[in-house]
């Protein structure tokens, strides 16, 4: 049984896991004209977890196709 309250959960975190690290590497660039070490961890941490969400999901789909 699918839950699509969860699966909207998931698909909110992950779009707003690369919104905001998206707009907070535009405010750092903007008001200093560069980008911390941190900030870059923290955006390649949210693109790895927002890939997963949506990877996992779509790997799942797949393999429910094929039985």
């Amino acid at each position: 049984m699918e839950h699509k309250g969860f699966k909207i959960s998931q698909y909110t975190c992950a779009v707003l896991l690369i919104v905001s690290s998206i707009a907070l590497v535009t405010y750092q660039v903007l008001e200093i004209n560069d980008v911390a070490s941190g900030l870059l961890y923290y955006v390649a941490q949210s693109f790895l977890l927002a890939g997963s969400i949506f990877g996992l999901d779509q790997y799942v789909r797949t393999l429910k196709i094929k039985n």
